[in-house]
């Protein structure tokens, strides 16, 4: 199949977001309304738009970047997912098509690397795997595997409880029988403070957004980013910062308490609302984030996640040097 790779250009943005929501594995993260929150300055962008004889086919959000003197083509950095973005029902033979021209136009222009973070299979409408193998028949090897906590939504809330450890069903229990209210709110600016405290104590990081940043992506996505709070006598003790990722699968994004309530075991109590939630409003999964960073294991974050029922799913970042 004869492909054509052009650059993105901002004429484009409405055309690029209307397929992502059409394609079989965008999500919030390959939207341009989505990158466009990122200052100008921030990143070179040079997202592509691949076209086969019948169209737009397949879409790359990406960025140029130079490391150690080498210019590096990178899914783009301001999205927690990348790779290619394709339609329900890739072939086979045009995965590879695909794969063969992103190939052929860095090579082209000049670019020593490519660099690529494939979205999860969750995320997938239709289950594939052609594009890793058409990566991996191309040349690309693994940069890293980190590991994502993914939760499979049953048909109700109470299989999902079945699910929980023992320990972490009494601890919903507990809290649900203690003075906690629970409700979505635009709290997002008092969420931000019990997070930085708890990064900064225990991990001396910051989040990923700053949080004007956040309130921007709130104005931008009022129907896909939402606030759910622990409330004790109306003072917010614990929080998650929800991203409807797609149609399919919901993701808590930040995550944190006020460790001088974590007694009433607040947490435990907000993933059972949350997955309550995802199950009465049509989601299949609910992903809880990496638990590995640069591939090295945080094992107590993981055991926490596993207590909901959760297990792990690859995350996975390509590379093929072109030089």
């Amino acid at each position: 199949m004869s492909i054509t790779v052009s650059p993105y250009q901002p004429a484009f943005s409405e055309e690029w977001d209307r397929y992502v929501h059409q394609s079989n594995n965008g999500t919030i993260f390959h939207l341009r309304r989505f990158l466009s929150y990122h200052p100008e300055d921030r990143f070179q962008d040079h997202s592509l738009l691949l076209q086969g004889p019948k169209g737009l086919l397949a879409l790359f959000p990406a960025a140029e970047r130079v490391v150690d003197g080498r210019r590096q083509l990178v899914s783009h950095p301001g999205a927690s997912y990348g790779g290619l973005v394709t339609p329900i029902g890739l072939s086979f033979k045009n995965s590879y098509d695909l794969v063969e021209s992103l190939i052929d136009y860095a090579a082209g222009k000049g670019f020593d690397n490519i660099t690529l973070t494939l979205t999860p299979t969750i995320y997938n409408r239709r289950l594939s795997n052609y594009v890793d193998f058409a990566l991996l028949k191309h040349g690309f090897t693994y940069l890293k595997r980190e590991v994502s906590s993914i939760l499979f939504l049953e048909e109700t809330p109470e299989e999902n409880l079945a699910k929980f450890t023992p320990a972490s069903q009494r601890a919903v229990r507990k809290a649900q029988q203690s003075e906690l209210e629970l409700r979505f709110s635009q709290d997002y600016t008092i969420f931000y403070d019990i997070l930085l405290h708890n990064l900064k104590r225990r991990h001396n990081v910051q989040p990923t957004h700053t949080l004007e940043e956040l309130l921007r992506l709130v104005d931008l996505f009022p129907d896909d980013i939402r606030q759910l709070g622990a409330y004790l006598d109306d003072r917010m003790i614990a929080g998650i910062t929800i991203f409807d990722a797609n149609p399919d699968v919901t993701l808590a994004f930040y995550i944190s308490h006020d460790e001088a309530y974590q007694q009433y075991r607040a947490v435990n109590l907000l993933f059972y609302e949350m997955i309550c939630w995802a199950i009465s409003n049509g989601f299949r999964y609910m992903d809880f984030g990496i638990f590995t960073v640069s591939m090295d294991p945080n094992f107590g974050l993981a055991r926490f996640k596993e207590s909901f029922g959760a297990s792990g799913m690859f995350r996975d970042t390509l590379t093929l040097d072109l030089t």
